[in-house]
């Protein structure tokens, strides 16, 4: 039997870089969080939960929101927190902002949590761990916390307390040709950006 897992939307940064709430700008007719909702949908997920700090912008999406557990701990205080409050022994972290996340490569990552031989499952581009579009397990709390409070906050930083499968370019550009996936709306031309792939994708 293939062991459980939970979705966790990490939409608790302060998205300085925008000037709003990234999660809401819209894109083409719909908030780029709801985006990233709609194609994770179907994964055979026991759960999606949303990890924000403004419980109150989030609660019409009707899913169970959870501040972050160590305030200001950036990134990594999100995958803490996300895997924290998962009720499954693995949790699929994706940032809020990855609007075209692939629903296929998404389950190929997933896939190989089978046979518990991993804690992190993780893509990389260009030699980058993309630690915002991953699978971590329960085992991955107590390396993360010691980082939390050693305030070393890199969100890759704890990986070596750990087993990591990496998945390179050869393993997911069958899913994924140009890594569109791990395109984040950080900033107003990102967005600019987004809008004319998913023009372009008709979506």
């Amino acid at each position: 039997m293939t062991t459980p897992f939970s979705v966790a939307i990490s939409a608790g940064g302060k998205s300085t870089r925008m000037g709003t709430d990234k999660a809401f700008v819209d894109l083409n007719g719909k908030p780029v969080i709801e985006h990233l909702l709609a194609r994770v949908r179907d994964l055979g997920q026991a759960e999606t939960i949303l990890i924000a700090n403004r419980q109150e912008a989030y609660a019409h999406l009707g899913l169970p929101i959870f501040p972050d557990a160590l305030a200001d701990t950036g990134s990594l205080g999100g995958i803490y927190t996300a895997i924290l409050h998962s009720q499954q022994p693995y949790t699929l972290v994706l940032a809020c902002d990855m609007p075209f996340a692939n629903p296929d490569l998404l389950r190929y990552l997933l896939n190989l949590r089978t046979g518990d031989q991993f804690d992190v499952i993780v893509p990389r581009v260009d030699g980058f761990p993309e630690g915002l579009h991953a699978v971590y397990s329960k085992a991955c709390l107590p390396p993360i916390r010691r980082r939390l409070d050693a305030n070393q906050l890199k969100v890759i930083g704890f990986y070596a307390d750990v087993r990591v499968r990496y998945l390179d370019e050869k393993d997911w550009q069958p899913f994924d040709p140009d890594g569109i996936s791990f395109y984040n709306v950080n900033t107003p031309e990102q967005l600019a950006a987004a809008r004319r792939l998913a023009q372009e994708r008709q979506e």
